[in-house]
């Protein structure tokens, strides 16, 4: 069965609506012998290679008239390691499967982002993360990886084994070769209380060196049209737990964030002008709670409503001037926003091309709601993004290219150097890696 949007006709659609493509051919293989034969056949018939996760990405980065590689029969966990605290996962496997899987273990990941319908490969190849203060994104809990490369052959990296590559392919956007296999590092399952409280934009702005230094993992959403804010502050907690009850957990996540929210969207695009006023309303809405429970059930939610997102990482320092600048901006423009926008953080990571390598970062995310026109809201956003040097998530909506990553990626010409050596033909290219990455 697969998760992967699609639709008629061999055509290929992602989750958000806003991307399909009509591959030549595609190949579900069933074991890594049978993707590396995949990979060969196709250097033969001068096809490009792609592989496809979820289709979560709001970018075209899986997007092939080549071949498309679907993941579904690559999923389970190959091996778990208490010695070494790992696991061993194929790359097709749900994020969902692996936590579900984890917590029957007694095992968790230390973090993870907010969503878990994704593969684990399609995840971590985009950079996809969550929020924290000393933790940091999904890739950067790889221990080890294995992927087929350009000529069919299996590579494994590690910090010992190709360590090259493996500083590299954490987060490789599919250019370097398709990931088959991730070790991630995981720890003993733990409890983390949530503290989801409203406060004020200018207050989240003026406190939030502390209240980021003071909590493992912050996080914010305001609502544009208002100064309002909804924080949420994850610690972990000697217990015990306290999960959020089944009522009151389907009128918060499935009932207001869900289905009211649908139909607050769907207003919204009919009739523009109540959007502020529904804002208003939304941001008042939401009471304050505290809940503890395991990770994987505090970390992520179910994401209904359908949406197209642009998200940028600036430095950390820079978030205020960022947040008050789109604030300005929106309040300036008749536009009408209608989806809250979502603030993170992570620490500085090694990895090459991660959105916070080298530097403590704040993630900035906007969204419209899907049919909704995004591109003035997104032009303007990216315009105040990219003055502070904004580094957007690979998965989700941008105009940069080569020579602006160059730019704000001090490590970007050891990645395409590493693209030349194991991918000299181009087998994995399409559009969007072209544009970002360069020819």
């Amino acid at each position: 069965m697969s998760s992967t949007a699609s639709g008629k006709n061999g055509t290929w659609r992602n989750w958000g609506g806003n991307v399909s493509a009509c591959p030549a051919r595609e190949v579900a293989p069933a074991s890594v012998e049978e993707l590396s034969a995949a990979v060969r056949q196709a250097a033969e018939d001068g096809l490009t290679v792609k592989a496809v996760g979820s289709g979560h990405s709001f970018t075209s980065i899986a997007a092939t008239d080549g071949v498309l590689i679907r993941p579904q029969l690559l999923t389970g966990i190959r091996k778990i390691d208490r010695e070494a605290m790992t696991v061993t996962v194929e790359a097709g496997t749900p994020l969902k499967r692996l936590n579900m899987a984890l917590a029957r273990e007694g095992l968790s990941l230390t973090n993870m982002g907010d969503i878990m319908e994704q593969t684990v490969s399609g995840a971590t190849s985009t950079g996809t993360h969550g929020t924290g203060r000393d933790s940091a994104s999904i890739a950067a809990q790889i221990k080890g990886l294995e992927l087929v490369t350009a000529d069919g052959s299996v590579l494994t990296c590690s910090e010992k084994e190709n360590p090259d590559v493996f500083a590299a392919a954490r987060i490789g956007l599919g250019a370097l070769g398709i990931v088959t296999a991730i070790t991630f590092a995981v720890e003993p399952i733990f409890l983390l209380t949530a503290r989801e409280e409203p406060m004020p934009f200018d207050r989240v702005l003026a406190d939030f060196d502390e209240l980021w230094a003071e909590n493992e993992h912050f996080e914010f959403y305001w609502f544009p049209h208002t100064g309002s804010t909804n924080t949420k502050r994850n610690n972990r907690s000697a217990g015990p737990e306290k999960p959020v009850g089944q009522i009151a957990g389907w009128f918060e996540d499935e009932f207001l964030s869900n289905g009211v929210f649908q139909v607050a969207q769907w207003v919204g695009r009919a009739a523009p002008a109540t959007v502020p006023t529904i804002a208003q309303i939304s941001s008042k809405a939401l009471s304050a709670r505290t809940y503890t429970d395991i990770p994987y059930k505090v970390f992520t939610s179910p994401r209904r409503v359908r949406f197209v997102e642009m998200e940028y990482a600036v430095p950390r320092e820079a978030l205020a001037e960022t947040l008050r600048e789109l604030k300005t901006m929106v309040d300036r423009s008749g536009l009408r926003i209608s989806f809250p926008v979502e603030v993170r953080t992570a620490p500085a990571d090694d990895i090459a091309l991660s959105t916070a390598s080298g530097r403590d970062s704040a993630y900035v995310a906007v969204h419209m709601f899907r049919g909704t026109p995004y591109q003035a809201y997104f032009t303007a956003a990216e315009r105040i993004f990219t003055a502070h040097e904004g580094r957007p998530h690979w998965g989700k909506v941008h105009t940069r290219d080569a020579e602006y990553f160059s730019g704000v990626y001090p490590r970007f010409g050891e990645f395409t150097a590493l693209r030349d050596r194991l991918d000299p033909d181009r087998r994995f290219q399409n559009d969007y890696l072209r544009r970002v990455l360069g020819a």
